[in-house]
């Protein structure tokens, strides 16, 4: 990935403009998505697809053979992690949510994933650690500080 592009987006989530946020989120994701070109762009959407038509386990396998063959590829685990989540797999969503910060430590959606799977385990300090490290890089994301809120109520 570009080092100065990113660095820049990342600046832009920080500014009070929302629509300069939006344009940054929606890049650094579009950078995200597209980081194995065409290849990997086309084993998410398959995937994307077979989740809407319901064939879950069909998804899950197109999503672990894309990790497979490229490890390193962040976006293929995010997926497969909001995968898990969705199907109340919350330990494996919790794994590769992990894998995906080790890939790219400033993912912000894993960031927010991990601290839904661990509010829905019932581990709220593992939680509000995950989105305060979401804040920390989107400190705009509203939907991040209420979650906060809510996992501190329940401590």
């Amino acid at each position: 990935m570009d080092a100065p592009l990113v660095e820049k987006l990342l600046a832009d989530l920080k500014q009070p403009d929302e629509n300069l946020r939006q344009r940054a989120t929606q890049q650094l994701w579009q950078m995200w998505f597209h980081q194995k070109g065409v290849y990997g762009l086309e084993f998410l959407q398959r995937s994307q697809s077979l989740i809407e038509a319901g064939e879950l386990a069909q998804a899950e396998a197109v999503l672990t053979e894309l990790i497979k063959d490229q490890p390193d590829f962040a976006e293929a685990w995010n997926r497969r992690a909001v995968l898990y989540y969705s199907t109340e797999k919350y330990q494996k969503a919790i794994k590769d949510c992990e894998m995906v910060l080790k890939l790219n430590p400033i993912h912000f959606g894993a960031m927010h994933g991990l601290g839904l799977c661990y509010a829905a385990v019932g581990n709220y300090r593992e939680a509000i650690k995950a989105f305060r490290a979401a804040l920390e890089i989107q400190p705009y994301a509203l939907v991040n500080q209420r979650l906060i809120l809510e996992c501190t109520a329940r401590l």
